[in-house]
């Protein structure tokens, strides 16, 4: 809705070549209207500058080194150990940022390497190839620095994440995630974006971000490209493909990282400028932190549809703490919002000293699409259809009693449970043999009560990798409430599988 628009891109880029354009931050913008009403800011205010600064996965860049003498078709290559993809033209490459290195893999990756890039730090380039009676060439070995490359171009197929979903975790363990570590029984929240100052929430029609949209990314101009890979405008996970000249950027705002346990990426500063042109993007832009809401998300659960325990807004989650299942729980961010807001500020800088003009988008984006999950053609196994009941007993049984139990029941793990059946531990035959050795009585004196757990939903291939990480062989099965429901073990995946 753009309730009729008060002037127009040319009006705005004559007014920045003048050097009187009106230009404020998303976060200057929210106090503008709340004091002066939208009417009088669409008159007054010409543009508003976003910031974000956090994690982007799907980032990488094309990079032609140019021909050597004599001239090489790369089949395989690396970049300071990252593997690049070699699909491309003879000399051409496309490397990512989650590419991990060979050497220091979980440390450095195609992240790091952009960053050193633009660093101005020489990057050791190793190549393979079949060899052609045009491309003769089999082996290249050569270091190199940005400026050594013909075009070094940041290409990211998704970015500008409207929103993320905070996160916590239920499980009983700690976890490695995206969403960094996360501590067990949800020890701790937590979330990326930079509320306000985000650049699709401060547009949400879409109405000035579209295919030809000038950018700031990665301390230099870029442009809007197209949607970005899983655009999902109407659930509010809007994404953005953009593009951008490496040479004319900063390492302050393009930082290879390493999430512990989960893999390398790179931090992408971007912002993008919103003209004010009418009333309903002076509303849009005065966006306020209590207006825009997520959802606090389990990433305990290992499927795509992972439980919602509540909405919480941006406003609260940069408070630091927030309220879950009736406790106040520690909030951090994975973005910075320090950064974001210094996107947000230089952008400013740049069209008020009138070195940034606004592109009019040759086409606007989707507000409809919607995101599909993958088609999956192969059965997926689940714990439900592999569990077998549980065998228990009370943690004041005997250690006789519970051998006579293994024995008559033919089993290798006993779980422990009270008069609801709630667990409490377990115990497994080498358990109770080291303990008659040992010439212990007792259960409690023995039993584990740290227990790995699964639940009836969760796919076989996480219960392995469970299984495989702590060197255990069977997981009891317990609903919300921690009620035993049976137990999977790895004899009974073995058979099921096989």
């Amino acid at each position: 809705m753009t309730n009729g628009n008060v002037k127009t891109y040319e009006e705005i880029n004559e007014k920045i070549k003048r050097g009187d354009a009106v230009v404020v931050t998303a976060e200057e913008m929210v106090k503008i209207v709340e004091e002066q009403g939208e009417k009088k800011a669409a008159k007054e205010i010409d543009v508003v500058t976003t910031g974000t600064h956090g994690a982007m996965c799907s980032s990488g860049a094309f990079l032609n080194f140019g021909h050597s003498d004599p001239p090489i078709k790369m089949e395989q290559l690396w970049l300071n150990d990252v593997e690049a993809y070699h699909g491309n033209a003879a000399v051409d490459c496309y490397i990512g940022v989650s590419k991990m290195s060979s050497v220091k893999p979980f440390k450095y990756g195609g992240g790091h390497v952009i960053e050193d890039l633009v660093s101005g730090k020489e990057i050791a380039l190793r190549a393979r190839a079949y060899g052609t009676d045009c491309y003769p060439r089999t082996r290249l070995e050569t270091t190199l620095t940005i400026d050594d490359l013909n075009q070094a171009i940041l290409c990211n197929p998704r970015n500008a994440y409207q929103r993320y979903n905070a996160a916590t975790n239920g499980r009983d363990e700690t976890i490695y995630t995206y969403m960094g570590k996360l501590l067990a029984n949800y020890g701790n929240v937590t979330y990326s974006g930079s509320g306000c100052l985000s650049p699709l929430y401060n547009d949400l029609d879409y109405e000035t971000i579209g295919i030809g949209t000038r950018i700031f990314l990665g301390g230099g101009m870029g442009y809007v490209i197209g949607e970005g890979t899983q655009h999902n405008p109407k659930n509010r996970f809007g994404t953005l493909m953009v593009k951008g000249d490496l040479k004319q950027m900063s390492p302050e705002y393009l930082q290879g990282a390493a999430f512990t346990k989960y893999g390398t990426t790179m931090y992408v500063g971007l912002g993008i400028p919103v003209p004010v042109l009418n009333e309903g993007l002076a509303r849009k832009t005065a966006i306020s932190d209590a207006d825009i809401t997520t959802e606090v998300v389990d990433y305990g659960v290992p499927r795509m549809e992972r439980p919602s325990l509540r909405k919480v807004t941006y406003q609260e989650l940069k408070s630091g703490r927030i309220q879950l299942n009736g406790k106040p729980v520690k909030v951090s961010s994975l973005s910075s919002l320090k950064t974001a807001r210094k996107v947000a500020k230089t952008l400013k800088e740049w069209i008020e000293e009138g070195r940034f003009f606004l592109n009019k988008p040759v086409e606007t984006l989707s507000t409809t699409r919607e995101v599909k999950p993958m088609k999956i053609t192969k059965e997926i196994h689940y714990v439900r259809s592999m569990m077998i009941p549980a065998i228990t007993t009370r943690i004041d049984a005997s250690i006789n009693d519970v051998a006579k139990l293994i024995v008559k029941r033919n089993v290798n793990h006993i779980v422990v449970v009270n008069n609801d059946n709630t667990l409490e531990g377990i115990v497994t035959s080498f358990d109770v043999t080291r303990a008659v050795a040992n010439n212990k009585n007792k259960l409690e004196e023995i039993v584990v009560k740290r227990v790995y757990t699964a639940k009836p939903d969760d796919p076989v291939d996480a219960v392995v990798k469970e299984l495989e990480t702590h060197k255990i062989s069977a997981l009891p099965v317990i609903d919300e409430k921690k009620k035993v429901l049976g137990i999977v073990t790895s004899e009974e995946i073995s058979r099921l599988l096989a």
